[in-house]
């Protein structure tokens, strides 16, 4: 019997949601530090002739985001001080480039100056504003990675992640729960691990590692084989505890080795780094250490908090009158125009659209920052007006979505590699959001004031009688913070605190 073959026509209504050329912009321009801002603006200052800057002084509105008192940092001095600072780059760098010999000698003490008024100053300086980041080393390298488009939005939220010496300390079904949630993106714990594992072959070795343990097999995976990797990945692999508790006398008989060998291992071992993440701002040199607040609160005596929003070296920028005359003059002739000047028509035209919407993205970046700073100070004023970090309420980033009528993925941009400088030192914004731990009893707490407590605790303890888990998590009861054991283990391993047998002295 011949099979008929039917063709069956279904509609079916997809929604997708494609960001438009203008959003795009916008949310480049928002995931810039204010460094990488300056940069891109002189880029398309220089690329785009149909956007110009500012000359008139007195055309510049005293107030970008005109709300809770956000103001422009920097006056006419400072404006004056840049300008001059700009001269003497350029001098310095034609003095270098003259410089260059055949024999590539190292510079001279009097190349080292950085500038002429600063004779004594460090080599290192002569690296004006490099501000890099360790976040923006690590996204360096992702951009030399094969991903997917999705797998790259994975990639950013993990590096995001990461806590200041480079390790993860999110579950990674945490982390598939925050991604469904808050960006939409729907992976599978193990799918997440796959990209992990690319960011784990990273530089620095053990960026990305979940424990100290994950972290140490990582740096000793890149050693060349032989006898002396495979003892040292035994050790950290299979005797880990005894590592932690320095019980080289058990690890040495479960593993045959002699006094010599055991020594050697040992040795081998302490070169390990249990903080990739600090060792990269090493290896970076201390420019990295040179952050640029994109914030600057102050508080003042009565306690009243307010901030200005740093535009560093950044000018107002404008459409070119030129170009609009252009534009306007091609249209109101365009009946008489030959091909020739229709084209000319559309350069013109698409170079005013493009600086007009570069000019509203920027606008647009002012205006979000301003948003999120006012609604973090909000929250967390407390701490904003004594400095101390137990006052740290409990803040995630859909609190913070939910006061600005801002997507959670717009806050979580924003509190990524930006910076607060307030009168208790420069912070992360992420500094200021902190999760909550529940008691039995329904009570909300901040992890952070939790940790703190802890710590303080275990400061003042004997030290030659530290108190144990259990003893440690029965005095927090009677301080006021009803946590279990395993969470003041959990708790005291993240603050780097060692187990009691190691604190006794």
């Amino acid at each position: 019997m011949a099979q008929k073959l039917i063709q069956h026509q279904t509609q079916q209504q997809v929604q997708q949601q494609r960001l438009s050329q203008q959003q795009m912009l916008q949310v480049k321009l928002l995931e810039m530090p204010l460094a990488e801002l300056e940069e891109n603006v002189i880029t398309e200052l220089d690329d785009n002739p149909a956007l110009e800057e500012v000359r008139d002084d007195f055309d510049m509105p005293d107030d970008m985001s005109a709300e809770a008192g956000e103001s422009a940092a920097g006056d006419d001095d400072e404006q004056y001080e840049a300008k001059s600072e700009r001269e003497e780059r350029e001098e310095a760098l034609d003095s270098a480039l003259e410089s260059l010999g055949s024999d590539d000698e190292m510079p001279t003490a009097d190349m080292r100056t950085a500038s002429p008024g600063n004779p004594d100053a460090d080599y290192e300086e002569i690296v004006w504003g490099d501000t890099t980041s360790f976040y923006d080393k690590i996204k360096e390298q992702m951009g030399l990675t094969e991903l997917t488009p999705q797998q790259e939005d994975v990639m950013e939220y993990l590096i995001g992640s990461l806590d200041n010496d480079g390790l993860l300390r999110k579950s990674l079904d945490d982390i598939a729960d925050e991604l469904a949630v808050y960006h939409n993106i729907d992976m599978e714990p193990q799918d997440i691990e796959n990209v992990l594992h690319k960011l784990q072959a990273f530089d620095p070795a053990g960026i990305g590692a979940r424990s100290l343990q994950e972290c140490l097999l990582l740096q000793i995976a890149r050693r060349p084989d032989g006898k002396l990797k495979d003892l040292m990945r035994r050790v950290i692999g299979d005797h880990f505890e005894e590592f932690t508790k320095k019980h080289w006398d058990k690890i040495a008989a479960a593993l045959q080795l002699s006094d010599a060998q055991a020594d050697i291992v040992q040795q081998e071992l302490r070169k390990l780094n249990p903080k990739p993440g600090a060792a990269l701002g090493e290896t970076l040199g201390r420019n990295t250490q040179q952050i640029t607040p994109d914030f600057v609160v102050d508080t003042d005596d009565m306690g009243n908090v307010s901030f200005t929003i740093n535009r560093g070296r950044i000018p107002e920028l404008k459409v070119s009158p030129s170009f609009t005359d252009m534009v306007n003059t091609y249209k109101a002739n365009r009946r008489q125009m030959n091909r020739q000047e229709k084209e000319a028509l559309l350069y013109a035209k698409e170079k005013v659209e493009k600086a007009q919407g570069y000019i509203e993205a920027v606008k647009q970046r002012w205006h979000t920052l301003s948003v999120t700073m006012k609604a973090i100070i909000n929250w967390q004023k407390k701490f904003f007006q004594d400095g101390d970090e137990a006052d740290l309420r409990p803040m995630i980033l859909k609190d913070i979505a939910e006061k600005t009528g801002l997507d959670i993925s717009t806050i979580s941009r924003v509190s990524n590699v930006k910076y607060a400088q307030t009168r208790w030192g420069t912070f992360p914004l992420r500094f200021f959001f902190t999760d909550s731990y529940v008691t039995k009893d329904g009570e909300e707490m901040s992890t952070r004031k939790i940790k703190l407590a802890l710590k303080d605790l275990i400061a003042q303890e004997e030290a030659s009688t530290p108190l144990s888990d259990d003893a440690l998590a029965a005095e927090m009861k009677r301080r006021g913070f009803p946590i279990a054991r395993r969470t003041v283990a959990k708790y005291r391993e993240q603050l780097g605190i060692p187990v009691a047998r190691l604190r006794k002295t």
